[in-house]
């Protein structure tokens, strides 16, 4: 099957190379993760999605974990599951979510992580925990520096460099101090060398979606900076990636944004939670990065390495030189006419089955 032999070379078949990488990972027994999860009881449910749904746990020794169950065996999660075990055995970032190990017995298929106990970014900025307000903008900026870092090692230090293709909120996770780990990587995709992108089925989340990605499939590292631009401007402003409007009209997160910024109405794109209590130069900063990244033409993003550098202060002319930009200017005309849209928002998830062109032209036209 597809998982075996990347199963093998994980578990290290040369002696040498085990001995060598010393992998932190496990093979766990579906006996073991039915105890920890207490047979997988509803009231240790953290979440569910397209995939199945994720379970806390705890293991014999107290530690806690998260376990992900695949809801149906087919060939297709097979693949998304070798994939998703693949990736994590080979990356080690403080800021990506780490594989504790897996599970394929049967046909069981589940994947076994660190528990992160204040869950995700989407739950603190518009599910259970919003209305607490734990998120102070100290944080957040914490958040966006961190996930960047995450995303900036996949793109330029792992080996061969790795697309994720689903960076959402959902899948920005915070740990006790609230320190961002990028997670799920079933739709993730290696990139050889010298490759610019990959042409494949659209996979994702509507609001997220780069247009090339989208319209044609083309995914790169370009993508992933995209859907970190919409992540960015989610953070700051505390809405969602796109906003229902009315029974047939739809708006997306930079078409809203956008005119604002372009007229320096920083305080008016500050999420209302925050209650004014942000750093003024640092909130424009992430405001004019975000719509940078989120730029309809890839070519005119900016590379992780260049994100981090900007959202951490450390280049004030390559700031500038953003400020100053064509893009702030002129405030584009938009057309929230989208009552032909499939997406009511921003959490409908497009699987490879799915034709991208018709069901998203709508959503990503930015």
């Amino acid at each position: 099957m597809a998982f075996s032999a990347i199963f093998c070379c994980g578990k290290g078949s040369d002696r040498k190379a085990r001995v060598k990488k010393q992998p932190t990972w496990r093979v766990f027994s579906l006996k073991e993760l039915h105890s920890a999860t207490n047979n997988f009881n509803y009231d240790n449910k953290l979440g569910e999605g397209g995939f199945g749904s994720v379970y806390w746990g705890q293991l014999w020794d107290g530690s806690q974990i998260a376990v992900k169950r695949l809801k149906v065996w087919s060939n297709k999660a097979e693949m998304e599951f070798a994939v998703e075990v693949e990736i994590l055995a080979r990356v080690r970032h403080k800021n990506l979510l780490s594989l504790r190990g897996y599970c394929a017995e049967g046909q069981e298929r589940l994947i076994v992580y660190d528990y992160m106990p204040n869950l995700s970014l989407l739950s603190h900025l518009h599910g259970q925990h919003s209305a607490e307000c734990l998120l102070d903008w100290n944080r957040r900026m914490n958040i966006a520096i961190g996930s960047a870092e995450g995303i900036l090692y996949l793109h330029h230090q792992a080996t061969p460099h790795i697309i994720h293709r689903d960076i959402k909120a959902s899948n920005v996770l915070l740990d006790s101090d609230f320190q961002a780990q990028v997670a799920d990587f079933g739709f993730a995709k290696l990139i050889p060398d010298g490759a610019t992108h990959v042409t494949t089925r659209v996979k994702g989340t509507l609001g997220y979606l780069a247009p090339e990605y989208a319209m044609l499939g083309k995914a790169s590292e370009s993508c992933d900076v995209y859907s970190f631009g919409i992540l960015l401007l989610e953070l700051a402003s505390g809405r969602k990636p796109i906003e229902k409007l009315s029974a047939t009209m739809k708006r997306t997160i930079t078409d809203w944004a956008l005119p604002l910024a372009c007229e320096k109405k920083f305080s008016e794109l500050a999420d209302p939670k925050l209650n004014g209590e942000y750093v003024e130069e640092e909130l424009k900063r992430v405001i004019f990065i975000a719509i940078a990244c989120a730029n309809s033409q890839p070519e005119k993003r900016p590379t992780m390495l260049e994100v981090v550098e900007l959202l951490k202060g450390e280049s004030k002319d390559k700031l500038a030189q953003l400020e100053n930009s064509e893009l702030f200017r002129i405030p584009q005309a938009v057309d929230y006419n989208d009552g032909t849209s499939a997406a009511e928002d921003s959490s409908d998830f497009i699987s490879e089955e799915k034709e991208p062109k018709h069901e998203l032209k709508d959503n990503t036209a930015l």
